[in-house]
């Protein structure tokens, strides 16, 4: 699989995925810098029964620089016609998401970390600007 980033690159400067499936048109950013994937709480309310509740907690750092307890989730969506399956912690940070809205015009759902990446063999290319999967 490869699939190009420019376009969400050009509209808002993110590099964004869009799911299909189940949980269709979620829109993840994609963050090299994230050790713990995230699904926003309001997108966790809404589809509440498409999702696994796995027991525990972990402790994140939220994108306000403060750490959060969030309850840890197993997702799965659809990308590309693959199916991916990940754990996810479910953060509410509706001001940063309202934020990033306003400033890109772009609606965050959720972000996939270097984890996600790694777990799944997703390559950046940050020359063509292309999502590469050697699966």
């Amino acid at each position: 699989m490869e699939f190009p980033l420019i376009f969400g690159l050009q509209k808002t400067s993110l590099p964004l995925i869009v799911t299909s499936g189940k949980l269709k048109n979620l829109c993840f950013l994609i963050d090299t810098g994230a050790t713990h994937n995230v699904l926003f709480a309001y997108v966790y309310e809404h589809f509440k029964n498409e999702f696994k509740i796995l027991n525990g907690t972990q402790n994140i750092m939220g994108i306000e620089g403060e750490y959060k307890e969030t309850p840890i989730i197993e997702a799965t969506f659809n990308f590309e016609g693959n199916d991916y399956t990940s754990t996810f912690s479910v953060l509410d940070a509706s001001e940063a998401v309202t934020q990033v809205q306003e400033e890109t015009g772009a609606q965050i759902h959720g972000i996939l970390s270097t984890d996600f990446l790694i777990k799944n063999k997703w390559i950046l290319d940050f020359e063509t600007y292309n999502v590469k999967c050697n699966d």
